[in-house]
């Protein structure tokens, strides 16, 4: 009897220990489930804070114009006159291939004198550049007959913008805890971004690269193994040249 009792198998400490272990398991699994069921379903992502998105640059097709004052009294273009129509060429040919308006006033005190200074201006136009078939003439109506109005000229080009700054739809102290900018930051830079920019059409493609220039580069890579490239002053005085006063 004694060896049967030794070799009987002993369940009942196995059993309570593995109670144990499930007990707080089951427990722990409860307390999981809960957090589940009671989780915030509000699905988060990247906050959108780009400036560049907020204001971005677009290219539409924008009227570029001149106002040229005239006195009642001028009769011919001045000098300070001629040399802001040729820039006004310039910016023409930079950025349009159309027609050119010529606007003169009609109605008012300097209407005489408008109409005598158009026709030069037609004529610098043309001297600098501007087929005579692309430049248009018009009239508008003055506002006063005593308003000394201008002399319009324009033209019509694809050119960068962005949109208009200084819109403040929030008050700033909403955003003081969310570590975003506000919504007109970043607007002025693109603005002057956009206003800098010479050719627009450099925003949606690069331009195609100028052609290599074979024989310099022949000669550079020659130079290169013979020895003989040359070195700046600076970097000859570095490292001990006539220019290190030794």
């Amino acid at each position: 009897m004694a060896s049967l009792e030794r070799n009987a198998p002993r369940t009942g400490r196995p059993r309570s220990f593995t109670l144990a272990l499930i007990a707080p398991a089951l427990i722990l699994t409860a307390v999981i489930s809960g957090c589940a069921a009671s989780q915030d379903r509000m699905t988060t992502s990247a906050i959108n804070d780009d400036y560049r998105q907020r204001h971005p640059i677009v290219l539409t097709e924008k009227e570029h114009h001149l106002d040229i004052p005239v006195a009642a009294s001028d009769r011919r273009l001045t000098t300070g006159m001629r040399d802001t129509i040729r820039g006004f060429v310039q910016d023409y040919r930079a950025h349009a291939s159309g027609t050119v308006e010529i606007l003169a006033p009609r109605g008012s005190m300097n209407s005489s004198a408008a109409s005598t200074l158009r026709q030069q201006i037609r004529k610098e136009l043309a001297g600098n550049g501007i087929p005579s078939a692309r430049i248009v003439d018009s009239y508008y109506a003055a506002g006063d007959a005593g308003d000394a109005a201008p002399i319009r000229l324009r033209f019509t080009a694809t050119t960068a913008v962005t949109n208009t700054c200084g819109q403040w739809p929030d008050d700033l102290s909403d955003n003081a805890f969310d570590n975003q900018n506000y919504y007109n930051f970043g607007c002025a830079t693109q603005h002057n971004l956009a206003a800098q920019v010479a050719n627009p059409t450099d925003l949606i493609s690069p331009r195609a690269s100028s052609p290599i220039d074979t024989d310099q580069r022949s000669k550079v890579i020659d130079n290169y193994r013979k020895g003989s490239v040359p070195l700046s002053t600076a970097t000859l005085g570095g490292f001990g040249g006539s220019g290190s006063g030794q």
